[in-house]
């Protein structure tokens, strides 16, 4: 092996991993930036018509801008550190984004208790409803 030659190694899948999936907006640069900012996390370049935001699991959501038509609301669930939960729900505050403890948006400026944990649902620009939890849901 000479001095340039490096080894990459992948991880081993054992089974059917989630690895990116396109978010319609409207802008695409408004949509990742505030998830983002939200979130703690970095928009990365984009790449052809999409703009990248990396999660921490390998994960990528794709903005993708889509004009022609209304964009149908879908449903983003993070799961996101305890410790920086209450930074998520200031920084939604700080630019006046409602935060409701229920999907359905009737229990606003409140948070949830599911599993042990904290929640919160909120609006993208394009109306995606996101989640923020602090513990995932258990399972039958």
């Amino acid at each position: 092996m000479t001095h340039n030659q490096q080894h990459h190694y992948e991880p081993l899948i054992t089974t059917a991993q989630l690895n990116h999936t396109a978010v319609y907006a409207t802008d695409r640069y408004l949509s990742a930036e505030f998830i983002a900012a939200i979130l703690g996390v970095e928009v990365a370049s984009p790449i052809g018509p999409f703009l990248p935001v990396d999660l921490g699991n390998g994960v990528t959501l794709d903005f993708y801008e889509k004009r022609d038509e209304p964009i149908q609301s879908q449903h983003y669930a993070f799961l996101v550190p305890d410790e920086q939960f209450d930074a998520m729900i200031a920084r939604l505050e700080a630019v006046g984004v409602t935060y409701y403890a229920d999907p359905n948006h009737t229990q606003p400026r409140e948070i949830n208790r599911l599993f042990g944990g904290r929640g919160a649902y909120f609006d993208d620009p394009d109306r995606h409803n996101m989640e923020i939890m602090t513990r995932p849901y258990a399972r039958p």
